[in-house]
């Protein structure tokens, strides 16, 4: 009886099969491990998203609060109408440390904005750098 397995060979994978259900735990809970150890993973990256999310929307935020600061500016002949325009296109969680500064050299009008990047959450605690945004524009004409 070449190649067939005989009693004694059923027997065995019998007894294997059984001692594999007798383990202690088995693979059961093996995924939830993981994934508990993959938790801090997880979160971290989702936070370093979410910051520098909040960095792209600040650069966003400067680079538009200039443009309307400039275009007030040019508009208008008072220094405090740009000023006073670059903040007002900011929302309230990024007027705190907004810094705005407008210029007129001859025909052209430039608007500087600085503002601090929140960490976490907008509105409170902001990084010690700030983003600049800078626009310019040609002054209109009075007739």
């Amino acid at each position: 009886m070449r190649g067939r397995r005989g009693d004694e060979g059923r027997r065995r994978d019998k007894e294997r099969r059984r001692d594999q259900g007798r383990r202690i735990g088995g693979d059961k809970g093996q995924v939830t491990i993981e994934f508990l150890g993959m938790t801090p993973l997880i979160i971290i990256t989702l936070v370093l998203v979410w910051q520098f999310v909040l960095l792209g929307y600040t650069f966003s935020l400067a680079g538009n609060a200039a443009d309307e600061a400039a275009r007030a500016g040019a508009a208008s002949e008072g220094q405090a109408a740009c000023e006073e325009a670059g903040l007002q296109h900011l929302p309230s969680a990024w007027e705190g440390g907004a810094g705005v500064q407008c210029e007129a050299n001859g025909l052209y009008v430039t608007a500087d904005v600085q503002l601090e990047v929140p960490v976490l959450f907008p509105g409170s605690i902001g990084f010690p750098f700030t983003v600049e945004g800078h626009a310019g524009a040609v002054q209109e004409e009075k007739d």
